[in-house]
C-alpha cells in the first residue's frame, strides 16, 4: 500500500511548531503515525497541503500529518474500507461521546457533513479519485471519572470525567489536544483496553495472576502490567502501579508514587516524587518532592522541587523552577476558554485545564499559573513580585531577558512563522 502524507503547515502556539514535530505518547507525531502504519505500507509519499495527488492505480492511504491515530482505529478502518471496496474517507457521528466531548472543542480540521464530521484521512483501493464516501468508526468510548469536586465549585455538575476511546483518531489542531492525545486517547484508553482484556480474557487474566504470585507483588505491580526496560535502577521503597511502561536508564529514588505513567528513557525521578496519569519524556529530571497530574513533558525538560503542575503540556528544553504551582480550577465556576486551532480563545469544553510551556522556556521559582494560560517557547521569567501571578498569556515579547543587557544568552530557537532565530550566540 502506498502511504501519501499531506503536509499540515499550521503552527501550534505556543511551541511554534508543527503538530507533526511535537511529542505524542513520547513519540514524535510522525514517529508513531509511521510506527502505526507499518504493517500496512511498502512505500510512502509526502506532498504539501492542497498538492494534486499522484496518478497511480495502487491502493493508498492518504492522510493529513497532524493526525494522532493508533493501532485499534486503523486496524478497524482498514479492514472496514477493504471490505467495502470503495475509495472511503474517515468520519465521525456528532453522537460520539468521545469526539463531542474532546476532539471537537477548539478544532479546525474537521469537516462538517450534515450529522458527521470527516477526518482527513482516506483510503483509495485503486488510487486516488475525486468520489468517496463516509466511513463512521465507532470509537467504542468508555466513561471514566478522574475525581469529584463539591457541587459549588463545579460549573456543571460535581463528577468530572473523561469519554475514553477504545479507537483512537485525533487532530491535533491546538495545544488542548496535546493533552487529550496523551491523556484521554492515551493513557485513559490504554487503562480501558487493559481493563476490557482482564474481564474478556481468561488466559491473560490467569497470566497477570500467576506473575502477582510468583514476584509476591500486588496484581497492579507485578511486571505484566508494568514494564521496565534495560539498566534502570528503582528503590525498593518506591511504588509503581500498572499499566505503566518504563524506559531505559532510568532512576527512581525511595518514595516516588507513579501510577499509570509512560516514563521515558534517561528519566530521574527524586524522593517523594508523585507522578499519576502523566507522560515523562526522554531525558526529564525530576527533583524530590516535584508532582505531575494527568501532565504532559516532552524530552530534556526539568521541573524542580515542591513543583505541581496538573492537566498541564511543557515542550522541551524547558526548566520550571521550584515551589511553581500550576493551577487547574477556577475559583469561581465560569468555563475555562483555551486558545483553539484558529489562534483565537475559545471555550475549551473542560471544567478544569492546566496550562502549557512551550520549548525552551525558562520559569522562576515560586511562580504562580492560572488555568489554561500559555508561555510561548523561548520565554524567560524571572521570579519577582510582578511575575509572581501568571494570569495573561505570555509572549516571547514579554520575556524577562530582554531587559538585560546579555539577553543574547538565551536564543530564540523557536520563531513564530515567518520570523528569524536568534542564535548569535
Amino acid at each position: 500500500m502506498l502511504k501519501i502524507i499531506l503536509q499540515d503547515p499550521n503552527y501550534l502556539i505556543p511551541f511554534n511548531e508543527r503538530a507533526r514535530d511535537l511529542r505524542v505518547m513520547n513519540k514524535p507525531l510522525w514517529l508513531s503515525q509511521r510506527d502505526v502504519l507499518a504493517p500496512y505500507i511498502h512505500r510512502e509519499l509526502e506532498l504539501p497541503l492542497g498538492a494534486p495527488l499522484p496518478k497511480t492505480s495502487e491502493e493508498c492511504l492518504v492522510y493529513r500529518d497532524n493526525l494522532y491515530f493508533d493501532s485499534a482505529y486503523i486496524s478497524t478502518f482498514l479492514a472496514e474500507a477493504q471490505k467495502r471496496k470503495v475509495a472511503s474517507r474517515a468520519a465521525f457521528s456528532a453522537n460520539d461521546p468521545a469526539f463531542r466531548e474532546h476532539a471537537l472543542p477548539l478544532s479546525s480540521s474537521y469537516t462538517p457533513a450534515g450529522d458527521i464530521f470527516l477526518a482527513d484521512l482516506w483510503y483509495y483501493p485503486h488510487g486516488p479519485q475525486e468520489e468517496y464516501e463516509p466511513l463512521v468508526i465507532d470509537l467504542q468510548a468508555v466513561e471514566a471519572g478522574y475525581y469529584h469536586v463539591p457541587t459549588y465549585m463545579a460549573y456543571e455538575q460535581g463528577d468530572l470525567t473523561f469519554q475514553c476511546p477504545q479507537r483512537s483518531l485525533l487532530a491535533i489542531d491546538c495545544w488542548t489536544h496535546i493533552f487529550i492525545a496523551d491523556i484521554v486517547f492515551g493513557l485513559f484508553s490504554r487503562a480501558v483496553r487493559y481493563q476490557t482484556r482482564l474481564d474478556h480474557d481468561l488466559g491473560f487474566k490467569l497470566q497477570v495472576l500467576g506473575a502477582s504470585l510468583f514476584e509476591g507483588r500486588q496484581l497492579l505491580t507485578c511486571s505484566k502490567l508494568v514494564k521496565v526496560g534495560r539498566n534502570c535502577t528503582i528503590h525498593p521503597g518506591a511504588m509503581i502501579f500498572g499499566p505503566t511502561t518504563i524506559g531505559d536508564n532510568v532512576n527512581i529514588d525511595a518514595g516516588a508514587v507513579i501510577e499509570n505513567c509512560i516514563i521515558g528513557d534517561n528519566v530521574n525521578v527524586g524522593q517523594g516524587c508523585q507522578l499519576m496519569l502523566s507522560v515523562v519524556g526522554d531525558g526529564t529530571f525530576l527533583p524530590f518532592r516535584a508532582a505531575l497530574f494527568m501532565t504532559t513533558f516532552m524530552d530534556n525538560s526539568m521541573v524542580a522541587q515542591n513543583t505541581c503542575l496538573q492537566m498541564c503540556v511543557v515542550g522541551r528544553n524547558t526548566f520550571i523552577g521550584a515551589g511553581s504551582t500550576f493551577t487547574d480550577y477556577n475559583l469561581l465556576p465560569a468555563p475555562l476558554k483555551a486558545i483553539d486551532g484558529h489562534g483565537k480563545l475559545s471555550i475549551a469544553n473542560r471544567p478544569v485545564l492546566g496550562g502549557c510551556v512551550g520549548h525552551n522556556c525558562r520559569l522562576g521559582a515560586g511562580m504562580i499559573v492560572f488555568p489554561a494560560r500559555t508561555i510561548e517557547s523561548d520565554v524567560v521569567l524571572f521570579a519577582s513580585p510582578e511575575r509572581r501571578v501568571i494570569e495573561k498569556d505570555v509572549r516571547y515579547e514579554d520575556s524577562d531577558h530582554h531587559k538585560l543587557k546579555f539577553s543574547n544568552l538565551h536564543p530564540r530557537l523557536y520563531p513564530r512563522p515567518g520570523e528569524e532565530s536568534d542564535q548569535s550566540w
